[in-house]
C-alpha cells in the first residue's frame, strides 16, 4: 500500500494493494484487498469542521462489546456508522484526518454513533510485526475504562499524529501507554497497555472483525470501509458524513 500523502495535499494514489491472509478456519487462503482512499480532485483535501478537535461532550460514552467493537456515543444516537480501520492502514489515517472531526461533531450532537471493528491485516507490515494487534489491545485498554472523549481522543492520536509509516518502526508498548496518558487515560489502563493484557483477546477480536468485513465485502476486505444499515457507505463522497447522519 502507498504511504500517506501530505496531512494538507492529498493526492490520488493506487486503488488497490493486495495481501494475502491465510489460516482461516477451513477455508482456503483469501485474498485481502486494501482499498486505499480516492481523493476527488475538486475537494479531496479538505479536512472538514477543522479545528472541532475529537468528541469532548461529556455525556458520550464508550463500551467494549463481546465481539471487540467499540461503541463510541450517545445512548439514544439515532444511527451508528460501523467503521473497519486497521491502525496501521495510511488511507485509514487518512479517512480520521480529513473527516475524524466531522464525526466527533455529530457524535457530540447525538446524531452518529460509531462503532469501530478494527481489524491487524497490516501487522506483517510494521516494524514489530505485531503493531496493530498490539494498538488494538491499546484501543480495548482505553475503551473499557468508559470514558467516551478520553477513547475518542486516544483514537484520533493513533489514527493521526501519532501513526507509525507502513513498512517503518512503530510504537512499543510503553510508547502506547504514554499516548493514552497524554488523552487522559486513567493508571489502569496505562497499565493494561504497558503489561500487554489484552493482547490475546484483541487477536481474537480481530480475526473475527477480518473474518465479518471479509464476508460483508465479499472476500475482498478492504480498509477503511464503512457501513451504515449494512450497506457500504461511499467515503469519496465529500458529504458521506452529512448525509449519514441526516
Amino acid at each position: 500500500m502507498s504511504n500517506s500523502t501530505s496531512k494538507h495535499t492529498p493526492q490520488p494514489v493506487s486503488s488497490k494493494t493486495t495481501y494475502a491472509l491465510g489460516g482461516v478456519a477451513v477455508v482456503v487462503v483469501a485474498l485481502i484487498v486494501f482499498a486505499v482512499f480516492q481523493w476527488n480532485r475538486g475537494g479531496g483535501d479538505e479536512v472538514r469542521n477543522d479545528g472541532y478537535g475529537s468528541s469532548h461532550d461529556p455525556s458520550v460514552s464508550v463500551a467494549l462489546d463481546s465481539d471487540g467493537a467499540i461503541v463510541l456515543g450517545k445512548p439514544d444516537a439515532p444511527k451508528t456508522i460501523e467503521v473497519y480501520e486497521d491502525p496501521l492502514c495510511p488511507a485509514c489515517g487518512q479517512l480520521e484526518k480529513t473527516y475524524g472531526q466531522e464525526i466527533a461533531q455529530k457524535v457530540d450532537e447525538g446524531k452518529l454513533a460509531v462503532r469501530y471493528r478494527l481489524v491487524n491485516f497490516l501487522d506483517p507490515r510494521s516494524g514489530s510485526k505485531d503493531y496493530s494487534t498490539r494498538a488494538i489491545a491499546a484501543n480495548e485498554c482505553v475503551a473499557q475504562a468508559g470514558d467516551g472523549p478520553v477513547y475518542a481522543k486516544f483514537h484520533s492520536l493513533l489514527f493521526t499524529t501519532e501513526q507509525p509509516s507502513e513498512g517503518g518502526s512503530d510504537h512499543d508498548n510503553k510508547e502506547l501507554g504514554a499516548i493514552a496518558k497524554d488523552a487522559g487515560a486513567p493508571a489502569d489502563a496505562v497499565q493494561c497497555i504497558t503489561t500487554g493484557d489484552r493482547l490475546d483477546s484483541a487477536r481474537n477480536h480481530a480475526e473475527a472483525a477480518n473474518k465479518a468485513l471479509s464476508t460483508a465485502l465479499g472476500d475482498r476486505a478492504a480498509t477503511p470501509s464503512v457501513f451504515l444499515d449494512g450497506k457500504k457507505v461511499d467515503v469519496n463522497d465529500n458529504d458521506w458524513v452529512q448525509k449519514a447522519a441526516a
